[in-house]
Order: C-alpha cells, then structure tokens, then sequence
C-alpha cells in the first residue's frame, strides 16, 4: 500500500463489531466479553479500529457505533500519549469529517472524543480542530453547528483554562474567536444551538476571561432575550448564569438589579420545576454576595408568598412513597447511607455541623425554598415575620385531610425561620410549641416528622424556659412528644424523632437527668425494633445522651437497662460487620460518661479493639489470610474507643494495657499512611501518656520520632489535624517523660517556630497545641530551648493571649518561667508581648506558678533600671497594666 494510510482488517472489523454487537445484549456474558475486548486493546491498533466503527462503519447500528467511540473516548484517557503518532494522526482525521455526522447520537460522541484528545494534547496539539470548529459554525448546515457546538460545550466545560490561554502561531485566544460566534447563537432559530452556546458561557462565568470581561454588555443583552424563551431548558441556563453572576461579579447586574429579581422571582414560578429550582438558588447567592440588601427589600411580600408556596411537597416527590414506609419492613441496601466516622481531634471544641435537612438528601425545590427562607431570615430578621406569619397562620388553620401538605409546608416554614427570626418570634414562642405539641401525634406521618425536626430547631428556648413551672411542663410535653415519636411504627418519623430528640440532649444535658429512666426505657425499646438504618440513629442518641448527663448515668439501675441491650448486639456482630462502627461510637461516648463506673465491661471491649485493629493491620496485607476485606475505618474507630476508654478509665486501664500488645500496633498506627488512622492514634498516643506512659517507655524515641514528622511544613499544611493530634501527644509525652524527651526537643522546636510565626490562616486548634507544647517542653528541658528563644518569643506571646485559662496553659507559663531564669536576656526585646501574655490570665489558680510569674516580672522591673521598666509599661492598655497590678509590679 504506497499511500501508508491505516486501513482496517476485515476479519478483525468483523470480529470487533460483532463483541459490540453482543455486549449491547442484556442476555449477554458482559464479563466475557469485555475481558475479549480487554484482549484486543493490546494490539496496539485497535483504537483505530474502534475510531473507524464510530466514523465510517456506516452498514453498523448506531448503538454500535457509539459504544465503539464511548470505548474510544475511555481508553484514549490513558493510551493516547504512548500511540505511535501515525496511529494519533489517523484518529484524529478521522473524527473531523464527522463533527456534522447526519445522526445526532454520533455527533455526541465524536464531540466527547474530541475534548477527551485536547485535553491530552492541549489546543497547540491539534491545530486543525479549531479551524474544522470555526467552518462548522460557520456553514449554516445545522448538523455541522450541532455537531461543532457538542465538541466546543464539552471542551468549554472540561477544560475551560485551556480556550483562554495564548497559542503559539494564532493570533487570538481560542475563546476569543469563539465567544462572538456563540452570542450570535443565542438568537439561533434552533433550540439546541441557543442551549450549547448559553451553556459554553456558563462555563466560563468563574474564570471570567478579559474577553467576557470586555463584552459584557453585549452578554447581557443576550442573556435578557432569551430569558422568556419557550425552551425550559435555555430558560435554566439563563437562570443558572445570572446565579453565577451575582456570586462572582455583583456589581455587573447592579444597574438592572431591580429587572433581574423581578425576572427571577417569575422564574420562580416557572411549570418547569428545574427552572425554579435553578431561579431559587439566586435568593441565598444574592445574600451571601451583597453586603446591603436594600434592592431586595421591596420584593419581599411578593417572594415569601412564592418560598412558601414552594415548599409544600410535589406530588412527584419521593419522600410521599417513602412515607409508607412501615417499620415492620426490613431496610434495602440502597437504603443505607454510607456512614462517615470523623477521626478525634484533640483541643478543638467538636461542632458537627449535621445536615439539619430532610433525611432523602435529593435537592429540589422544597428544600432551595426553605433554605432560601432560612438564608432570607438571617439577613432581614422580624422584617419578614409581617408577611410570613398570617400566610402559616391560614395553612396552620385548615384541617381538612385534602390540604394536610400545606400544613406540612407551614411546619417547615417555621422551622426554617428559627434562627434567623427568633427576636420577633420570641414573645410569641410559648404559643408556637404549644401549636406545635399536638401536631407531634397528627395522623399523617410527614407532618409527625416535620414536627419533630421544627421542635428541634427551637430546643434551645424551650431548655430555656425550664426555670419556671409553664415553661417546665412545655419542656416534658416535647420530651415526652418526641420520645412518642422515636416509637412510631413509620421509619421516616423514627428518623426525624431520634435526630430532634439528640439535638434536645445536646441542649438540655444534665436537665435530663431526673428523666433518665424514661429516656433510656424508649431509646432501649426502639434499639429493640428499628430496622439497620434507623439503628445508627439510636445509638447517635444513646452515645449523645451519655455526653450530656455524664457520671449521671453511673448508677446501677440505669446501666441494667442500657448496657445489656448493647452488649448483646456487640457480641452478635461480626468482626467484619459495618454495623459495629456506630456500636463503637456508641461505647466511646458511654466510657468516658461513666468513667471508672465503665471497668466493669472494659475488658472485652479493649481486647474486641486489640483484635479489630490487629485483624485489619493484616488484612491490608493479606485479606485471604485475616478472611476480611481491608477497611480503615474498623482501625479508626476501635483507636477512638480506645482513647474513651483511656479518658474514661484513667489508670484503671493500665492493667489492659499491660496484658496487650497495644504499644507496637499503636507505633504502626501513627506511621500508617491513611491520615485518618495517624490522627486517631496521636490522639490514643497523647491519651496513654497521660494515664500510663510507662507502657509507652520501650518504643519511647520511635514513637517521638515519628510524632515529629507530623509537623514538617508540607504535612501540616495538607493534614493540619494529624499534626495537632501529634503535637498535642508529644506535649503530654513531655509532661510525663520529662529529661528523655531531650534527643527529639530541637527537631520538635524547629517544626513548632515555622507554625507560631506564620499563625494568620492557621487552625486555631494546631495554634493552640502549638504554643501549648512549646511550653511544655521549654519547662522540661529549658538549657535547649531557652538559647533559642528570641526567635519566637514574639509571636509564642502573641499566640499564649489566645488560650484559656486551663492545666495546659499553666505547663506552658512553667516553660516561659523557666527559660527567663536560664536566659533572661532573650525576653527582652518582647516584653510588652510578655507582659499581655501573663495579663491574659483570669487568674492563676496554682500558687506556685502565680509566685514563678511575679518574680519574673520582679526580675525584670530591677534589671530596667534607669526608667526602662516604667517606659515599656506606658506601651502597654491600661487594662493590661490593671492585671499586671496583681502581681505588685
């Protein structure tokens, strides 16, 4: 063949199509075939075969032709780099000619493949793509602009950088060239056209390149002739590109603000429910870009009215078949959400910020609404309580069983406004929760669950108003009420019950106790009935309620009906079970509220750990061998169990320790090279050094060593909460072990200094640890650092002020006395830092140290002789010098 042009085999064209062919059968063997497919890819033509199915098999199906180029596009992802460049070249002929194929589905295909070639040769490796781009729009054949606007969408939202960079040997920008053809589409006669080119646009809005920069006038008129489009579809982008802009460039829609939330507020009731959901998002960006809100005010009484409206359940919705849903019916698989266990973080205050939403995580257009009513409340408070009260008023009143989804929505209506408008509903609540109360027992389930959520979201005032008796009996009514619910026989309402009941907990705690019984003989009964997914959800209760009543639960007659129960589950589960990770919080939570009260179910609890983590630790390497797949997550929480049990136990846990061999599979722990499984063994590390760090003595210099690594700059940029957990360990190793900490000092101290100095945008929890630790290890071993504490004394000061009184902060001020008494000079040029660090202080309550910090300011008033003691003290606030007053100086 002189001309060299690849030319497919017939017998492998034959063979090739006709595993297409079959794989494309729903009776088909797809595991076998698609292990022959994996055969062919080895030849190293066999692209080409598949790009001349999709281009030119013209004989073929078009299903076959298209999974020819779907493969195409797959494996070009990761082998088009090692082709040999006739074979790249053949190809991308090929697929040219086919930008305008007659059938759209090819169209679609080839354009896929395309932006899947640019992105690994870059626009500079394809040169003839953007001149057979630029003719098919401009030809006026629709199936060459379709076919060319499929391409150019996909590249525009792949690899949107790659249209707006120079190329060598044009003289524009690609998206330069292109952006006044796709303006032109917007007015195209043809839907699809208009659709590729708002949605090419759209992809750009972030990145915002000078050219639509530049044009942006010329875009804006387009956007508002095409907003009222008879195609839904243009009519989202529209909305999703205004959404866009206000986010990014506010000031741009400033000058037809007024226009563009009248437009949105139409498309807000648009009868295509994505284009209303697509308009809904505007009402939180507007918010969360603008700091003066004054161009959305006077809007307010006609959006609250389309918010609400809104919000009441679409027929269409799933949650109105789940609602069936009985809790004699064993869960689906597809029920279960994958559960995320968050590694212990030592000295940061664990908000959770739970998802308070519906439990289906489906976004749509009741949920935007109420999140957009939520957002609306915060920014205009009371203001927006005129408008919304009388309309939640009329659908609270009616009764009917035809209305009860308005009753639900006027439910989640004042549920969402809780945070935002609680000064205006302040005086009225009492009322609202005792409306509320019988809605807990109404016949419809969801309206049972939105009630449960809703009375959740004002816990915090009821809790409040216990000190006296009305407020008192309305607290037990919604006790009382969502413990009923927990119990229901509907698994949504069970849902909803539990998680409002946890947030009561979390805000009544120890007013919970003379209630303990009740509490535990429901939660213990619905432990007993619920289905898997549910369960999680008790035990989140159960685990919260320990936390929040504590030692409370340390008595006989609440642990009979709490621990058998769970003890019971713990022991029918298998060490491969995923239940068990909820188990596991479940007993942390439970050890440290009991303390010592827990030692007498420690012991199969700590040797269930031991062999959790050591099972694991083998199945990484040999999953036949350990007859489990590998699974960090078992290791993460059995860690954290453990550190509950060491907080919980004390010293008490020293005799498990010791008849274990906790100490190496802790040292492979805090080596391993999952983050998560680091950061809950520092946090067991620095929990073992407290109660018994003689255990940890033998593999004392391994266990520092690899500690401080933790703290090098790229680690503790990328994984800040393993380097606090590490910090936070080697401070509590130091306190214990005292001189034998010396070999690691200078190598911890030069990780420490890099992270106090550059504190702005740093995790005030590392901060914290940071200063903490530096502290203690001046105090143990003050001859090292002290040489070296001029470097920092500034900025350790400055970060000192940030701590609250406690123990640690006590260590730290032990470090900063000792180093002045080793090296009194290196202080001096930091004193007024110095001084505001000892003024942080409420007050000492250790004697010793209160005496150690007023001879070094002693020390330092006689050492400024001649007025530079009197002159660095008028450099200090007034306040300042008030505290220091405590000290006689």
């Amino acid at each position: 063949m002189a001309t060299g042009i690849w030319q497919p085999q017939e017998d492998g064209l034959r063979e090739i199509c006709g595993l297409l062919e079959e794989y494309r059968s729903p009776t088909s063997d797809q595991a076998r075939i698609w292990q022959q497919l994996q055969h062919y890819s080895q030849f190293p033509d066999f692209n080409n075969y598949l790009a001349f199915i999709l281009a030119r098999a013209q004989g073929k199906s078009v299903e076959v032709r298209q999974a020819a180029g779907l493969l195409l596009k797959n494996n070009l992802k990761t082998a088009f780099h090692s082709m040999a460049p006739s074979y790249q070249q053949y190809i991308k002929s090929e697929l040219l000619p086919c930008l305008g194929a007659p059938d759209r589905h090819i169209r679609s295909t080839v354009g896929s493949v395309v932006s899947v070639i640019v992105q690994q040769v870059r626009v500079l490796g394809w040169p003839e793509l953007l001149q057979a781009l630029v003719q098919c729009l401009d030809s006026n054949d629709l199936n060459h602009m379709e076919g060319a606007m499929d391409a150019l969408s996909k590249m525009c939202e792949d690899i949107p950088e790659e249209l707006d960079t120079d190329v060598p040997g044009m003289t524009e920008r690609p998206i330069n060239v292109f952006l006044p053809r796709l303006f032109r589409f917007f007015q195209s006669p043809h839907p699809s056209l208009r659709k590729f080119s708002l949605g090419s646009i759209n992809q750009f809005i972030v990145m915002m390149p000078t050219s639509l920069l530049l044009n942006m006038d010329q875009y804006l008129q387009g956007l508002f002739l095409v907003a009222n489009d008879p195609t839904a579809e243009v009519r989202k982008l529209v909305c999703g590109a205004l959404v866009q802009l206000i986010e990014v460039q506010p000031s741009f829609l400033e000058p037809h603000l007024n226009n563009v939330i009248e437009y949105m507020l139409q498309a807000n009731k648009d009868p295509d429910d994505e284009v209303a959901l697509e308009a809904c998002e505007f009402w939180s960006a507007y918010c969360e870009a603008h700091t003066h809100y004054d161009g959305l005010r006077e809007f307010l009484p006609r959006l609250i009215p389309v918010l609400l409206s809104n919000m009441i359940y679409a027929e269409d919705d799933e949650a109105l078949v789940d609602a069936e849903d009985d809790d004699s019916v064993p869960d689906r698989d597809q029920d279960l959400k994958p559960r995320f266990h968050s590694s212990r973080l030592h000295g940061a205050d664990n908000v959770d910020e739970e998802d308070d939403d519906d439990i289906i995580n489906v976004w749509n257009l009741r949920k935007c609404s109420a999140a957009a009513l939520d957002v609306l409340s915060n920014v205009f408070g009371d203001e927006i309580l005129p408008t919304l009260m009388p309309l939640v008023q009329t659908k609270l009143a009616t009764t009917d069983d035809s209305s009860w989804k308005e009753r639900e929505a006027a439910v989640l209506a004042l549920g969402a406004v809780a945070e935002g408008c609680i000064n205006g509903l302040y005086p009225h609540l009492p009322e609202i929760v005792s409306f509320l109360i019988p809605l807990i027992d109404d016949k419809f389930p969801l309206i049972r669950s939105i009630t449960c959520w809703t009375l959740s979201r004002y816990s915090k005032w009821v809790v409040q108003g216990i000190g006296h008796q009305k407020g008192h009996e309305q607290f037990d009514k919604v006790l009382m009420g969502l413990l009923r619910r927990i119990l229901d026989s509907n698994k949504r309402v069970q849902e909803a019950a539990c998680s409002a009941f946890a947030t009561l907990e979390e805000e009544a705690a120890e007013e919970l106790a003379p209630r303990l019984e009740i509490i535990l003989q429901h939660l213990l009964c619905a432990f007993g009935k619920y289905q898997k997914r549910n369960l999680r959800i008790v035990y989140d209760a159960i685990g919260t309620l320990a936390d929040a009543v504590g030692q409370e639960l340390n008595q006989p007659g609440y642990l009979e009906i709490l621990m058998p129960p769970l003890i019971s589950k713990w022991q029918q589960l298998t060490n491969s079970d995923k239940d068990l990770f909820p188990l596991l919080e479940c007993f942390t939570s439970i050890a440290q509220a009991l303390g010592p009260g827990f030692s007498q179910f420690a012991e199969p609890v700590y040797q269930r750990c031991i062999n959790l983590i050591r099972m694991q630790q083998l199945a990484k390497v040999d999953p036949v061998a350990a007859g489990v797949q590998y699974d960090k997550e078992f290791i993460v929480c059995s860690l954290d169990l453990l550190s509950g049990l060491a907080e919980g136990l004390g010293s008490g846990i020293e005799s498990l320790v010791a008849q274990s061999n906790l100490r190496d599979l802790l040292l492979q722990c805090c080596a391993d090279e999952a983050a998560d499984i680091r950061q809950s063994a520092f946090a067991l590390l620095g929990d073992l050094a407290r109660v018994c760090p003689v255990h940890l003595h033998p593999r004392l210099s391994d266990f520092l060593s690899v500690a401080a690594k933790q703290l090098s700059v790229p680690e503790v940029k990328e994984t800040v909460s393993v380097a606090n957990n590490a910090c936070w360990a080697i401070g509590e190793l130091a306190v214990k072990v005292r001189q034998e900490i010396a070999p690691v000092v200078l190598t911890v101290i030069s990780c420490l200094v890099p992270i106090i100095k550059n504190a702005e945008g740093l995790n005030k929890s590392l901060l914290e640890n940071s200063a903490i630790t530096l502290g203690r290890l001046a105090w143990v071993c003050p001859d090292l650092v002290a040489p070296h504490m001029e470097h920092f004394m500034q900025p350790w000061c400055a970060a000192l002020c940030m701590i609250r009184d406690d123990v640690e902060k006590e260590d730290a001020f032990r470090g900063l006395c000792a180093m002045v008494r080793v090296n009194p000079g290196g202080a001096l040029s930091s004193l007024v830092e110095m001084c505001k660090a000892i003024a942080s202080w409420h007050e000492i309550r250790s004697e010793d140290l209160h005496n150690e910090v007023c001879q070094v300011l002693h020390g330092y008033k006689q050492m400024l002789m001649n007025g530079g003691w009197e002159q660095c003290m008028s450099g200090l606030d007034p306040r300042v010098k008030e505290k220091l007053s405590k000290y006689q100086v």
